[in-house]
């Protein structure tokens, strides 16, 4: 069997350095959208060092933690990188980022479910500095192909949204370029850039990478309903429902209350097909 649950499990975690400063963060930031207008101030406070603050999904890259990619070298995964999906992403922030600092990333195979066709793993990397823990971040990846040896299907994440209209709803424009400078942060996935290699995997052009949809949605909430204080956020959560192209409009639904906002986010263009679903942003 190409997933060896138990011996995945059991394989020390696995410990980097990391750093980052504050170019990173900017570099990040532009990548998701952010500086239009460019002297609005705030939009400075995402491109300007001197007003510089950390939208939180900006630990899904700093640095050089385990990764994707990486996680799927780990012992007792073999397996076939075609047939490999993201599934879902979540962060837990124990406080808020700082603008440059070096930290260790500790990552690990924190979960393998068996979906039957599918199989479903769970890595986990946790970062921390000098004054302690700094965040958790869980990607699922969804592995086509892998499942059906009898392990546990894992918990079921789906959220029911509220019986009414959403509490705000507001459109973000996807650059034609973007996906070309959010690649600078570190996913260098030709799938993002290469039209040939997009044809490949079934595509007509390059699609944004999902993360980049993650980080632009995150933006949405704090700027629309947190005030624009990332210092808010206490955790975040969504599943990849479908893609996004370079050129499109993301239409964010957002349903607030009790410190939660519940997020669904569409192509406007494609008639609102599906691109994040069971999406929570929980907050102070």
């Amino acid at each position: 069997m190409p997933i060896d649950a138990a011996k995945a499990l059991a394989a020390e975690p696995r410990s980097a350095e990391i750093a980052w400063d504050h170019k990173d963060v900017q570099l990040y930031h532009l990548g998701l959208g952010a500086g239009s207008p460019a002297t609005d101030p705030a939009e400075l406070r995402y491109t300007l060092e001197s007003r510089l603050h950390v939208l939180p999904s900006f630990a899904t890259v700093a640095g050089a933690g385990m990764g994707v990619v990486g996680g799927l070298s780990a012992p007792g995964i073999d397996i076939d990188l075609a047939a490999v999906l993201h599934g879902g992403q979540s962060i837990t922030l124990h406080r808020p980022l700082p603008t440059g600092g070096r930290a260790v990333s500790t990552s690990r195979v924190a979960a393998v479910h068996d979906k039957g066709k599918a199989a479903i793993l769970v890595l986990r990397s946790e970062a921390a500095d000098d004054e302690g823990p700094l965040w958790t971040s869980d990607a699922q990846i969804f592995v086509r192909g892998e499942g059906g040896w009898g392990g546990d299907r894992g918990p079921s994440e789906r959220l029911e949204l509220p019986d009414r209209e959403p509490d705000r709803t507001v459109e973000r424009p996807v650059r034609e370029e973007q996906a070309l400078l959010y690649r600078l942060s570190g996913d260098w996935n030709p799938l993002h850039a290469d039209p040939e290699f997009a044809a490949l995997a079934g595509f007509d052009r390059p699609i944004l990478h999902g993360l980049c949809t993650y980080g632009m949605t995150l933006k949405a909430v704090v700027d629309t309903l947190l005030g624009g204080d990332v210092t808010r956020v206490r955790a975040y959560r969504t599943r990849f429902a479908g893609v996004v192209f370079p050129g499109e409009t993301l239409r964010v639904r957002m349903w607030a209350g009790d410190g939660r906002v519940q997020v669904t986010v569409t192509a406007v263009e494609r008639d609102d097909a599906p691109v994040l679903a069971d999406t929570l942003v929980t907050h102070s």
